[in-house]
């Protein structure tokens, strides 16, 4: 499995980012998901509050790509990986307690990442290949 490193989890904390799944029929499907956090060296979540086509993608085992890019430095990168929905269980009952502080509707899911790759968004040379 690939890590993450500090500066990936700091872009990761404070720009947007963009999951990306597919249908059974390869249909690509593209959403913002402020909700994604890092949630260990090779893992990322994000809380599904709507239970739209993403949380489709994903329950019926779709990989999932997430893009992240800071405009202001021109840097990015796309972790690719597998998920796994969350419905029960301590992480879960978190995003709960965390959506009702915030006012927001309770959570269908809280989606966790494992990351299989990391390639990188940087322009140049090195724009779309793999670093980790």
């Amino acid at each position: 499995m690939a890590a993450l490193t500090q500066e990936m989890k700091d872009m990761i904390a404070t720009q947007q980012c963009f999951i990306g799944t597919v249908d059974g029929a390869g249909n690509p499907n593209v959403a913002p998901k402020r909700s994604t956090r890092v949630l260990s060296e090779d893992e990322l979540m994000f809380t599904e509050g709507t239970g739209g086509t993403t949380f489709a993608n994903v329950k019926s085992g779709s990989k999932v790509s997430v893009a992240v890019v800071n405009r202001e430095i021109l840097d990015g990168y796309r972790f690719v990986g597998t998920a796994d929905c969350r419905e029960s269980g301590i992480l879960f009952e978190k995003a709960v307690e965390m959506s009702a502080k915030m006012g927001m509707p309770r959570p269908k899911a809280v989606v966790v990442i494992k990351i299989i790759e990391i390639h990188s968004l940087k322009p140049g040379p090195t724009a779309g290949k793999k670093i980790g």
